[in-house]
Formats: structure tokens, C-alpha cells, sequence
């Protein structure tokens, strides 16, 4: 894809996402939307090597989607894809159905369920060295929250992945400044951030989490990296990104709009008609 072609497919995946959000009344829509452009990067661009008519293919690079709570953007474009057809998301939180709120395995495509945040990045790290072990050359992805490095599971798996010499292991932190109930540097700074990651052995790089040149740039030397440490791309992201009725608000973690004062809000920032 160009990037222009990138942009509008951003454009699409955020109102199929918003949509789906509306119709099951649930979701975490603002923690979606952030990661948008990070996860189209990955499935889009070749850059992660994956197959929709094969998604146990066994030399498919994985990517593990740790923050589970944004899942209706991986379902979506899943969905978009090919792993399924797009009629599947009309059980998106239904009662005995395979699309959970969190992120579950029982979905085409889903390396594993997560939702129960700190854990992600471990499962990353166990898949990257057991392809060192077996002398693999599939990467291993994993897209982490911010509010997620609260969690010291993430700082043990990381101190893990630098001795081991993980650097078949690509770690994106969404960056949105926000997490359950406040901006994340009012509850506890993470700042700076990549001064942490430099401290336990990572290579460190920062970018503009929406823009699409500045991601392929980050990854463009992916494959043939000489850096013996795994690589964390700090991608500064706002969340709630391209709805402006619900970005960068607290109350908005954690719903989906409801009144269709609400609904119709999010639908103009996203000069979006459903009926079209």
C-alpha cells in the first residue's frame, strides 16, 4: 500500500470500528482507535510476515496484541483481512461468542488472549527465544499500553529479553498519556521513557505513533538489524485519535457511545454517514 492508500485504510478501520463499539454498546473505543495506525503498519505494509488463508502458518511472525482492551481495532482489520468474514463481528461481546471485550484466542489470527495487562510482553519474549532455540527466523511483535508499564511483570520480561540477546523481539508501546482513570504522568510519571528502556538493554526508538512514514522508517532495517538487543519503538499516539468528541478524555476509557447525541458527535468527527 502507499502511503495515502495507509491513510484512507486508517480512515475505514476507524468507522468500522466506531460501529461496531455502537452496536454492541460496548468497548473500549478510545484505547482502538490510538493504535490504529501502529497495527496497519504491521498487517498491511508486509513488514510483519503473516497469511489470512493460513494463520497457523508455522513460519508466520507473530504478534502478540497485549493491550487486549483495544481489540476491536485487531478484530476489525482481521476482518478486513480475510482471517474471517466481516458478518463474524456482529458477535463482537455477545454472549458464547469468540470476540470477547478483552482479546481471546478463539479468533483467527489471535497469537493469544490477553487483557490482563503485564502479561504480553512475556508471552513476546518466551515466542522470541524459543525461535533462537530453534533457529528461526520469524520476529516476534508485541503492541503494549503505556498504562501497562505500571505493571513490574513488564520490567522482569524486559530485563529477561536484554540478557538473552532478544533481538528477533519488536516491542510498540501506544503511547496516549492516558490509562484507567487519569493522564498516565498524574498517577505515576513514566517519564522518561526512554531513558528506562535504554537502562535495560534495549534499543530505543521514538516516533510520531500516527504517522505512517515515521513507523515504516522505525521498522525499515527490521530484518537485517546488527544490534544483539531486542528494539522498543515508543510511538506517541493520542487516544481517542480522529474522534475529537472523545480524545484525550479520562471518562472515555473504558466506554463506547451510547445517546445518540454521543453517536452522532463521533460520527461528524469522522464525517462518516453509517447509511452511505
Amino acid at each position: 500500500m502507499t502511503i495515502d492508500q495507509l491513510y484512507k485504510k486508517s480512515e475505514q478501520i476507524r468507522h468500522e470500528v466506531l460501529e461496531l463499539c455502537v452496536k454492541a454498546q460496548t468497548g473500549h473505543l478510545t484505547s482502538s482507535l490510538s493504535v490504529v495506525e501502529i497495527l496497519n503498519t504491521l498487517y498491511y505494509t508486509g513488514i510483519m510476515q503473516h497469511d489470512p488463508e493460513d494463520p497457523d502458518w508455522a513460519d508466520r511472525d507473530r504478534h502478540v496484541y497485549s493491550k487486549g482492551q483495544g481489540s476491536p481495532a485487531l478484530y476489525t482489520i482481521l476482518a478486513d483481512l480475510g482471517y474471517y468474514d466481516k458478518s463474524w463481528l456482529d458477535k463482537f461481546a455477545q454472549e458464547d461468542a469468540p470476540f470477547g471485550v478483552h482479546l481471546q484466542k478463539t479468533v483467527p489470527g489471535v497469537e493469544c488472549t490477553t487483557g490482563s495487562l503485564g502479561h504480553g510482553i512475556g508471552i513476546a519474549a518466551g515466542l522470541a527465544l524459543a525461535a533462537k532455540i530453534d533457529r528461526k527466523l520469524w520476529l516476534t511483535f508485541c503492541t503494549m499500553g503505556d498504562g501497562e508499564l505500571y505493571e513490574g511483570s513488564c520490567w522482569e520480561t524486559a530485563m529477561f529479553a536484554a540478557h538473552h540477546r532478544l533481538n528477533n523481539l519488536v516491542c510498540f508501546i501506544d503511547r496516549n498519556y492516558l490509562c484507567t482513570t487519569d493522564f498516565t504522568e498524574n498517577l505515576i510519571k513514566l517519564e522518561p521513557l526512554e531513558d528506562k528502556w535504554y537502562s535495560f538493554g534495549w534499543n530505543v526508538r521514538r516516533i510520531n505513533g500516527h504517522d505512517y512514514n515515521a513507523l515504516i522508517d522505525a521498522l525499515h532495517d527490521i530484518r537485517q538489524r546488527k544490534s544483539d538487543k531486542p528494539l522498543v519503538i515508543i510511538c506517541d499516539t493520542v487516544k481517542g485519535a480522529g474522534i475529537d468528541h472523545i480524545s484525550n478524555k479520562p471518562i472515555w476509557h473504558a466506554a463506547a457511545p451510547k445517546t445518540q447525541e454521543d453517536i452522532d458527535a463521533c460520527r461528524r468527527d469522522l464525517n462518516y454517514n453509517p447509511q452511505k
